[in-house]
């Protein structure tokens, strides 16, 4: 039996971990900035997006390997 897939699930849950906590950072240089600049904003946006894509990516490769 081999481990490639299942480090390939951890692999992305890793990758939504860190595109999370950008997207928190980003946030929060926004939000100390005062929203001044919506470029922040829509760099949180998009980590936001990838972190949900990879956790939804990761979970159906967990239903495919079954």
């Amino acid at each position: 039996m081999s481990d490639a897939p299942a480090r390939g699930r951890v692999a992305l849950y890793w990758v939504a971990l860190v595109a999370l906590v950008l997207a928190g950072a980003a946030l929060a240089a926004s939000a100390r900035g005062f929203l001044a600049s919506t470029h922040l904003l829509w760099l949180s946006a998009a980590c936001s997006a990838v972190a949900i894509a990879a956790g939804i990516a990761s979970v159906l490769a967990s239903a495919a390997s079954r």
